[in-house]
């Protein structure tokens, strides 16, 4: 007997977009063989920014926590790579050790944060980064505002360390987006959902609501304080004002924002989306950020669901599908 439906996960929209993504991947591989260092700087900083609008969408998006204060992570992940190998050790090995100690602080203050609730969250967030921008700027390696430099970089010729940096980078993007895929498309990506859906339903079906929100909690502090490392070592200098700047949350927002929130493709799109204006007019000054300012607002009101989500409700194009879809197939046998 033949049912007249099918659940699918792949279409063959999602298995062409794989097929795509593999091949963009592949240029980027062998990007360093071709591009000039400005070429390659540039594409460093495109991967970073991807970085930041997956782990932040992931937290709001799919897991209805709304934060104002993630630069605080990304502060952390620069600060404790300083930190880190001033005591000597490699500072590409310092990079994935201090995303680590971010994490580990984020999953202590889960046991306090993932109590508040919507706003007093948000508020709470930002309060704390706050706190913890006056708090580095008491180590006297950081000297106040002055800041430092990650010296240890120096030892590594310009080209050979400008390459390093563009292929760690590549390789933690593809990490986090494939660690974040695996985690939606599991049982707690469902959990996730519902949590964010209904905090309530979720519970009364047998949901851990803390313990399901502090894996994804973890997760984006891991992912946004390995790209504040990666960032500080593109710029070798850090200047606490710098990087604990909620300009870095407004960032990550108004890419999710554009690009689609709660859809996977969608932070993707508004990270490259982000990265094209920045690049093209980030010279621009004051006007450019009132701009990005006016785009965000735009959006909000008229295109809630981002480009990807009217793309996706337009056409019903999904390339990187997180659920299940139900397909008519018309007979029954």
């Amino acid at each position: 007997m033949t049912k007249p439906y099918a659940i699918e996960r792949w279409t063959p929209a999602s298995r062409l977009g794989l097929t795509g993504i593999a091949i963009v991947v592949a240029l980027f591989g062998v990007a360093p063989l071709v591009l000039k260092a400005g070429s390659l700087d540039r594409l460093t900083a495109l991967f970073i920014y991807i970085m930041l609008a997956a782990m932040w969408n992931a937290l709001a998006g799919y897991g209805g926590l709304v934060s104002i204060g993630q630069q605080m992570f990304f502060g952390l992940g620069a600060y404790v790579t300083i930190r880190i190998a001033d005591f000597g050790l490699s500072p590409f090995l310092a990079i994935f050790v201090a995303a680590i100690i971010v994490a580990a602080i984020a999953w202590l203050l889960s046991f306090i944060m993932l109590y508040l609730k919507g706003g007093e969250f948000a508020i709470g967030m930002w309060v704390l980064s706050a706190f913890t921008h006056l708090l580095v700027n008491l180590d006297g390696l950081v000297q106040g505002e002055t800041g430092t430099s990650l010296i240890s970089m120096n030892a590594y010729a310009a080209d050979n360390r400008r390459i390093a940096i563009y292929l760690v980078a590549m390789g933690s993007m593809l990490m986090l987006l494939g660690i974040l895929y695996a985690l939606l498309r599991s049982k707690t990506g469902a959990a996730i959902q519902a949590i964010r859906d209904n905090e309530v339903a979720a519970t009364s079906v047998g949901v851990d609501v803390i313990k399901t929100k502090r894996k994804l909690f973890v997760l984006a502090a891991f992912g946004i304080g390995l790209a504040g490392a990666l960032w500080l070592c593109t710029a070798l200098t850090f200047q606490p004002k710098t990087y604990f700047s909620v300009q870095w949350t407004a960032y990550m927002i108004f890419m999710v924002l554009v690009g689609g929130i709660g859809k996977f493709e969608g932070a993707i799109l508004g990270a490259v989306l982000f990265f094209i204006i920045e690049t093209w007019f980030g010279a621009t000054g004051v006007w450019y950020l009132i701009g990005l300012g006016l785009a965000a607002v735009i959006f909000s009101l008229y295109f809630p669901k981002g480009i990807w989500g009217a793309v996706e409700q337009r056409f019903g194009i999904t390339l990187l599908p997180i659920g299940y879809k139900l397909r008519i197939t018309g007979d029954e046998t």
